[in-house]
């Protein structure tokens, strides 16, 4: 009902002489004096932006009028409707800040300045493929945009209805630019939206992405609503008849309202249970609105005695609202004729909250401010992601983790004290105790959940209540960083671990550092290798930021090895000598010459071997080189021997791609030494199976003097790094002494 509003506002026609009637249009609740400015601001606006058209045609100026509508119906103060109207000048036109400051006020100005720091935002979606140095400059200008929405979560807001328009007018934009502008919306502005609980702005930000993204499901899911409406109105219709007469014998004063279906939330939801569109519950819904607590669970007793509820599909919102504030029961039952119906049932407080989020502070309170812990607690949340940047050595880090803490899926667990406590999907224990407080994660040598003792690999669920033991002193582990073991989730615990190895444990994180990769060239049977040479291929500045890196996880074990192995590896331009085929096994003997589905320059099924100097694994950008009678050697496009021949004979390097297939695997042979015990042979099987390793060969040696058993066994591995994964899984197993690559 308020989009509604929101659209028949912010879609005028609006040239000057119009600007009466939309004037009226953002009157309700405004005072004479702020009308006044409001409508000095839009003459303002008009004069500013004159002669600019949009992509569209249309005047530039109608875009920040219906920014401005749609800030009026979220019910926000005068100076943030003012602020909509000039929202672009400072960006796009002759005007300066100090202009607005004179004019409007420093508050005004403060939030056009926000807004304008806020562009930034648009060029994260595509931070992934940028360089170090840009990577610092983004780092820096997401942290500006941080700042702004920590001083004034009102800039945010502006910012999200000025997406919610530039949406909202996409039609007028090349194919390639909408997808691009949609796809930045779903990943960015809609989990912002969703953040600050403003759910009104979220739902359409999702289905008008959706529809550009996916036109064609889009357009099936919205076929297959429209198809069934008048049976669906009529079902509904039929069941709102019978709760409200339900209701009204049990004495609750209830507004029942049928609730709109998003395209893009259905869609969703069809992806993560797996689900048809005729299986979902929530296509029937309808929302029960009461006046008070007491009524909703009232209302909820009602529900579950004159309809059969389903199992699972309870939620309870309001016992423990969720971290944006968001409070409703959530059920489902069996309606008329067998169908399923889902209900949410809130107070009409609680709803106007969960429609408008943060924004709901501002409503209609034209410049007081109360002390709501609800924004006090988003204020609090920001300042926690500003810290961040002082605790990262990579500017890319701080991106990464910014990103993953506002947009990704969340799980809400209670402390002892009853706090919420939102955390990443998938956090561990100490995930949780670095929520708390960096000291309890550091002393963190335990914990409970639900009273009961897990591990500290325990994955935590929503609703779970975690108590954390501590020591008095101590600090994090080492292996709390290793990304096999699984202590660790989160960014910022990550974060946190690897500042405290890096300055109160130096030494220690060094050594460490050097003990994990001379481990690994010893599994894989590398020697001499020149760490400072390895340093600078693997790009650390010097060996100790080397080893740092292989503590922390940023370079991993098998990545060293590989790269160990190619430093050590002769070079030479011999043809014959630039080609390997695996014939270790019979298996290996029989397969195709023709590992992972190569493609020469467009061609499949030619005859194609590994270098054996570079080794190329699949994902590795590769170049092909066309050898005397032994078809065509493969090598990594930076391999120097692909280089030279390029040099010498580049009309015998072909362009190679490694196609779709991924399951081609090479027979490799690993020695495994163990104190002798049961269950070793079932332990070490079950590793295998986790991994998915298929094993060709297996024997096993006794030594009767001490009581150790040596394990040779071949198996198939797709890469280094997963022979590496493997063995660091094996390695952790108990009564393990050694596990090695053969020779």
């Amino acid at each position: 009902m308020v989009l509604a509003a929101i659209k028949s506002l912010s879609e005028m026609e609006l040239p000057a002489n119009n600007v009466p009637t939309w004037l009226e249009g953002v009157a309700n609740g405004r005072t004479p004096e702020n009308l006044v400015r409001i409508e000095e601001a839009a003459y303002f606006a008009i004069k500013a932006h004159e002669g600019q058209k949009r992509a569209s045609g249309e005047d530039y100026v109608n875009h920040t009028f219906a920014v401005a509508a749609i800030v009026h119906e979220l019910g926000l103060d005068s100076d943030v409707v003012i602020a909509a109207l000039l929202h672009d000048a400072v960006e796009d036109t002759e005007v300066e800040l100090d202009d607005i400051t004179h004019k409007f006020g420093a508050d005004v100005a403060n939030l056009v300045d926000g807004v304008t720091k806020m562009e930034v935002i648009q060029e994260l979606s595509d931070q992934t493929n940028q360089g170090r140095s840009n990577q610092d400059a983004k780092a820096e200008s997401l942290r500006k945009m941080m700042l702004a929405m920590v001083d004034d979560v009102r800039v945010v807001l502006i910012k999200l209805c000025d997406r919610l328009h530039n949406m909202r007018t996409l039609d007028s934009m090349r194919a390639e630019k909408q997808k691009r502008i949609a796809t930045e919306t779903l990943e960015i502005f809609s989990p912002l939206a969703n953040r600050l609980g403003v759910w009104q702005i979220k739902w359409e930000l999702e289905d008008l992405s959706f529809r550009y993204i996916e036109p064609e499901i889009y357009k099936s899911i919205a076929k297959k609503l429209a198809e069934r409406r008048v049976d669906r109105e009529g079902f509904i219709n039929s069941f709102i008849n019978d709760l409200t007469a339900a209701l009204t014998e049990d004495g609750v004063d209830a507004e029942i309202r049928g609730r709109a279906k998003h395209i893009y939330s259905i869609w969703s939801k069809m992806q993560k249970k797996g689900l048809e569109f005729e299986q979902l519950f929530d296509v029937r819904a309808v929302r029960v609105l009461v006046n008070s607590v007491q009524d909703c669970y009232a209302a909820l007793g009602c529900i579950h005695t004159n309809w059969k509820y389903i199992a699972g599909e309870f939620d309870d919102y309001i016992a423990t609202p969720k971290e944006n504030n968001y409070r409703s029961i959530h059920t489902a039952v069996i309606g008329p004729t067998g169908k399923v119906v889902e209900v949410q049932i809130r107070t009409h407080e609680m709803h106007e909250y969960n429609e408008l989020g943060i924004a709901a502070h501002w409503r209609y309170k034209e410049g007081r401010r109360d002390n709501d812990q609800a924004v006090n607690n988003k204020i609090l949340w920001l300042r926690q992601l500003l810290e961040w940047k002082d605790e990262v050595a990579d500017a890319s880090e701080f991106v990464d983790r910014v990103k993953d803490e506002v947009f990704e899926d969340r799980v809400y667990v209670f402390s002892p004290k009853g706090k919420v406590v939102d955390l990443a999907w998938g956090s561990t224990p100490i995930d949780f105790a670095y929520a708390i407080h960096t000291e309890v994660g550091h002393r963190c040598r335990g914990a409970k959940v639900n009273g009961k003792m897990v591990p500290l690999t325990y994955k935590l669920n929503t609703g779970e209540q975690v108590s954390i033991i501590t020591s008095k002193t101590g600090g994090p582990s080492l292996d709390w960083l290793d990304t096999h073991k699984g202590y660790v989730r989160s960014r910022r615990a990550k974060a946190r671990i690897q500042h405290w190895f890096r300055h109160e444990n130096r030494d220690t994180t060094i050594a460490h550092g050097r003990s994990i990769l001379e481990r690994e060239l010893d599994r894989m049977n590398l020697s001499d290798v020149n760490f400072d040479t390895l340093a600078k291929q693997l790009g650390a500045d010097d060996t100790d930021e080397l080893f740092f890196k292989l503590v922390d996880g940023s370079i991993k074990p098998g990545r060293a090895a590989v790269v160990a192995q190619r430093i050590l590896k002769p070079e030479t331009d011999d043809d014959e000598s630039l080609e390997i085929s695996f014939k270790g096994t019979a298996k290996a003997a029989n397969d195709d010459a023709r590992p992972a589905n190569l493609t020469i320059q467009g061609v499949s099924d030619l005859m194609t071997n590994l270098a054996r100097c570079c080794q190329p694994v699949p994902g590795d950008k590769v170049l092909g080189f066309v050898t005397r009678g032994t078809g065509i050697t493969i090598h990594r496009e930076s391999c120097p021997n692909i280089l030279y021949q390029k040099h010498k004979a580049g009309e015998r390097v072909v362009e190679v791609n490694w196609g779709q297939a991924s399951e081609q695997t090479y027979p490799m042979t690993i020695l495994l030494h163990a104190f002798d015990r049961k269950g070793l042979l079932k332990d070490v099987s079950t590793v295998f199976s986790d991994e998915r390793v298929n094993v060709l060969e297996l024997s096993t040696y006794t030594e009767p003097k001490d009581a150790s058993v040596t394990m040779e066994v071949v198996v198939e591995v797709t890469s280094l790094e997963a022979m590496s994964k493997l063995l660091a899984k094996l390695d952790q197993l108990p009564n393990v002494l050694s596990v090695r690559r053969k020779k």
